[in-house]
């Protein structure tokens, strides 16, 4: 029987006219450390069909009110930012926070649009991040750095702060090129919206890219990200969820829907706990609840349903 998996909660940045306060946003995260779980994620987007919110930031105020818990960015989305501020505002961050930080990193291009407002061209995207994952782990371990890219060029650069130890990289995205990606360059891969069979052969082809950048099978530990709707009775759990999903892409749920747990928290865990058992080892929880606290009641609920399933 596996391990019981790390389980974290999406914590969503504030906004005021959204009637999501920073009080608010920092209130979900101490409830969320006093609970229990293991983490708490934040999002990350610049203009995302209008609306934006910093992973980086959110996490930064996060850490200064919470002592234990794991703070995840999922997903960051880096090609959209040059790799030297990146890597000073995560060195800051990995300070602030004793080393509680894990950097999820991700290309996004849902919305195209996004790019072009920032400057970068969405078709160039994966080869920025596969760069700047190049560059960032040198920036926080070595003086005077150079890199010769085709997106990013590097000359004689150092920074400080550094992070206090190493910053585990996890690669989030459904294709085999960000599996690709986790392969070479990452401590860990994210899958979302992924059915059993998917995730099985997901496995081979990261551990795959693994050998091939010379590290071993099994390098990198693999977890999954769901939206997911807690309620009482599953017609009410399906509509806030698809309601929330909606929204957000802009998609009908139905395309999401197979992927989607929803339902009683045991329900859900249920649902979950097939892919524990295929190897996952994270597992991210993004609820569609009425509120921040309520997701994070409701994600801990699934984590002491997984914990009954088990060990740990």
């Amino acid at each position: 029987m596996p391990d019981a998996p790390h389980v974290s909660v999406m914590i969503r940045g504030w906004d005021v006219r959204a009637n999501t306060t920073g009080e608010m946003t920092l209130d979900a995260a101490r409830r969320a450390e006093a609970l229990g779980l293991d983490g708490v994620l934040a999002g990350d987007h610049v203009t995302f069909y209008g609306f934006g919110h910093d992973g980086l930031q959110t996490l930064t105020a996060i850490a200064g009110v919470t002592s234990r818990i794991q703070l995840k960015t999922a997903v960051y989305l880096l090609p959209l930012r040059h790799p030297v501020p990146v890597a000073l505002q995560v060195a800051s961050l990995d300070q602030l926070s004793l080393g509680r930080f894990v950097f999820g990193i991700g290309i996004g291009g849902e919305d195209p649009h996004e790019f072009t407002s920032c400057g970068v061209n969405p078709h160039v995207r994966g080869a920025r991040c596969n760069e700047a994952l190049q560059i960032l782990p040198r920036l926080w371990s070595e003086d005077h750095v150079s890199f010769n890219g085709v997106h990013f060029t590097l000359d004689n650069v150092t920074l400080h702060p550094r992070p206090l130890g190493k910053v585990p990289i996890f690669v989030g995205g459904r294709s085999d090129r960000a599996l690709v990606r986790a392969g070479r360059y990452g401590d860990g891969y994210t899958g979302i919206w992924q059915s059993l069979d998917r995730v099985r052969e997901a496995r081979e082809v990261l551990d795959q890219a693994s050998v091939e950048a010379g590290r071993p099978a099994g390098t990198v530990e693999f977890g999954m990200q769901f939206w997911t709707g807690i309620a009482g009775d599953r017609a009410s759990a399906r509509q806030m969820v698809s309601k929330a999903m909606g929204g957000t892409y802009r998609l009908p749920f139905e395309r999401f829907e197979k992927y989607t747990p929803y339902g009683p928290a045991g329900q859900v865990a249920e649902f979950v706990a097939r892919y524990v058992e295929a190897g996952c080892r994270h597992v991210n929880l993004i609820p569609a609840q009425a509120t921040l606290e309520e997701n994070v009641e409701r994600a801990a609920e699934v984590q002491q349903a997984l914990r009954s399933f088990f060990r740990g």
